[in-house]
């Protein structure tokens, strides 16, 4: 990319360098990893609104991270979950009509809507809510509410799943998965993305596509995007329970990994069995995949293994310990 530098007087190669910067939020100061646009000669930092947004986004983040706040996406899939817009949603809270609106762009919510958002995430506790008070919405809507909660609390797989999530899955936001509760949606999802742009993917570079996805969003926005905890394998990093997560996949006609043989050599490739969903990923989110999966194009798994090897947070851990977020600062993948 070239930009016109004033102290050059010309125009000139741009370049992408990180930079420590404090931002003030909510009179708190958080300093964060800056990417800045920079002049490639004298140094000089030209403006750029796309990635003053982007580090903005990122300590709005980190903010919501150290005091436990959701983030903007969780909170729009708890409305989605109960099928409201977010003016009835917020009417349903008697808050201000454009509330849950501000808080899904991104806006801090305080920490008093945050716990009741938080409260809310489980159907029975919706129920409580609505029975214990006064609600603005008409009955119409109120009827159909009651009978989305009924139905999510009837649905054998929506509690087997969460029961089980929340056994083995981590629901507390830290540096292990992110800050983020594993979210089983985006995990199908990234998978549906790299199997479907990929020719024959092997699973094994499969985990360290979904590995470099979560740790460089992280990096670039303070949350990762699955909430999955990764762990310090032979072959390189990889998910948390991922044959577990595979089997379900295959179970529920999403991806499959079907064993090939190359000779004498045994190889398990991804297969996917539907389309990739819309709405699950953000486009933040997809353009960090689009990005992995270009660097990473042309290596096989062996290749890919061996890169991922060389980071820090691999060669920080020994074998079966978790790859801690913090470490994503340390990748560059330029």
């Amino acid at each position: 990319m070239k930009k016109y530098c004033e102290e050059c007087e010309r125009e000139i190669e741009a370049k992408i360098v990180i930079k420590r910067e404090n931002y003030e939020v909510c009179g708190e100061s958080i300093e964060v990893d800056a990417r800045i646009l920079t002049c490639e000669e004298c140094g000089e930092e030209f403006y750029c609104e796309e990635l003053d947004n982007e580090t903005l986004v990122t300590a709005y983040n980190e903010y919501r991270r150290r005091h436990k706040l959701l983030m903007p996406e969780d909170i729009k899939k708890i409305r989605e979950k109960y099928g409201l817009s977010q003016r009835s949603f917020a009417k349903l809270l008697n808050w201000g009509d454009k509330t849950i609106c501000r808080y899904e762009n991104g806006s801090i919510q305080d920490k008093a809507h945050n716990s009741i958002l938080f409260f809310l995430q489980e159907p029975e506790n919706m129920k409580t809510y609505i029975n214990e008070n006064e609600i603005l919405l008409e009955d119409k809507q109120k009827n159909k509410l009651m009978q989305t909660i009924e139905k999510l609390e009837q649905d054998d797989e929506y509690r087997v799943k969460n029961k089980f999530f929340n056994m083995i899955f981590s629901k507390t936001p830290s540096e292990e998965n992110g800050f983020k509760a594993f979210d089983y949606e985006k995990v199908c999802a990234m998978v549906i993305f790299f199997a479907r742009k990929s020719n024959q993917l092997l699973k094994t570079k499969l985990l360290k596509l979904l590995n470099y996805s979560d740790m460089i969003f992280y990096k670039e926005n303070g949350t990762s995007i699955s909430g999955s905890r990764y762990i310090h394998f032979p072959y390189g990093p990889v998910m948390e329970n991922f044959d577990f997560i595979f089997g379900k996949m295959a179970s529920d006609n999403i991806v499959r990994i079907d064993i090939v043989y190359e000779g004498v050599y045994e190889k398990h490739q991804a297969v996917p069995e539907t389309q990739m969903p819309e709405g699950i990923l953000s486009d933040s989110e997809l353009e960090v995949l689009e990005r992995i999966y270009n660097k990473f194009a042309y290596f096989c798994s062996v290749e890919i293994s061996d890169y991922s090897h060389a980071e820090k947070g691999y060669s920080s851990t020994k074998q079966g310990e978790i790859i801690s977020y913090t470490y994503a600062k340390n990748i560059n993948l330029d």
